[in-house]
């Protein structure tokens, strides 16, 4: 029998997990990851399957959900389902949907590669639809749109939202800095932001260490900072003013953007109505407008 009391629901067991995960093993920190970005998968899944996608034994997260109070891994599943159940109608057909879209691919035609990339990143997007809170959209819009100067940080995978970004800040007319890696200047340029800049930074599985440092450094400093990755488990998300998490699900070859290029851009549409002030539909200029 468990000797402590297990975690009643999901947002119980997220505040456990974070309260723990420093003091984890290697093994549990990655089960831990990989709980938190893929909730769905979590409940519609077998353990067998979901131990195959992380490469661990299903052993080991029989034991992780023992060390958290649960006889076994599917009184913690539970929590997972009943999730679910509540963020979208009809439990049931989406967990038949989701064991459908989720399974394995038999498909190996260039249609079917397509296919399974489309409906990977309609999961993903219905995801960030249900996970975003209202208040951290407002908030951050609220720091990009009082900030002197916007700096950017994203490299490896993480380099096109931020190269979205510069794009349309710069377009919009507000003060941007791309932190480039080239030339080794990114973390002496990162230096010269004041308390009235923002720092907004975007990092997936491998963080790039020295977007890592960076956000690091300007939260000692007191700088703000707007933050999208992958996990609340995430290195950036101690020193991010607002986190947004957006959950991958995962592929074979390489991992989607759409989701966070969503929420990039929904980001700066939101300023974009702020700062142009109009009852219309707020409009991105293009460099090849009239």
């Amino acid at each position: 029998m468990a000797e402590i009391d297990p975690p009643r629901d999901y947002e119980e067991f997220i505040r456990l997990v974070h309260d723990r995960y420093d003091g984890m093993s290697k093994t549990y920190q990655k089960i831990s990851v990989y709980l938190t970005q893929s909730p769905n998968d979590v409940a519609v899944l077998s353990v067998n399957a979901i131990a195959e996608r992380c490469g661990i034994h299903a052993s080991s997260f029989v034991r992780f959900a023992q060390s958290l109070g649960y006889e076994g891994f599917k009184d913690l599943q539970g929590l997972f389902q009943r999730r679910l159940s509540t963020a979208a109608p009809g439990f049931e057909a989406r967990k038949k949907a989701l064991e459908t879209e989720l399974g394995a691919r038999t498909d190996r035609s260039e249609a079917g590669f397509l296919r399974d990339l489309v409906v990977r990143d309609i999961a993903s997007l219905q995801d960030l639809l249900a996970q975003i809170s209202d208040e951290d959209l407002a908030t951050a819009v609220d720091l990009l749109e009082k900030s002197e100067t916007i700096f950017l940080i994203g490299q490896l995978r993480s380099a096109p939202v931020v190269e979205l970004l510069r794009y349309v800040l710069t377009m919009l007319g507000k003060r941007c800095v791309l932190l480039d890696p080239g030339g080794g200047l990114a973390t002496y340029m990162a230096r010269t932001m004041k308390d009235t800049d923002l720092l907004f930074a975007v990092s997936f599985r491998f963080y790039a260490t020295e977007v890592v440092n960076v956000v690091e450094d300007a939260a000692a400093r007191g700088i703000s900072i707007v933050a999208i990755s992958d996990s609340t488990l995430s290195p950036l998300a101690k020193s991010a003013t607002v986190l947004f998490p957006v959950p991958e699900h995962e592929y074979t070859f390489s991992r989607s953007l759409a989701a966070p290029m969503c929420l990039a851009q929904a980001l700066t549409v939101a300023l974009a109505s702020r700062l142009q002030g109009s009852e219309d539909e707020p409009r991105i200029p293009i460099v090849t407008g009239q």
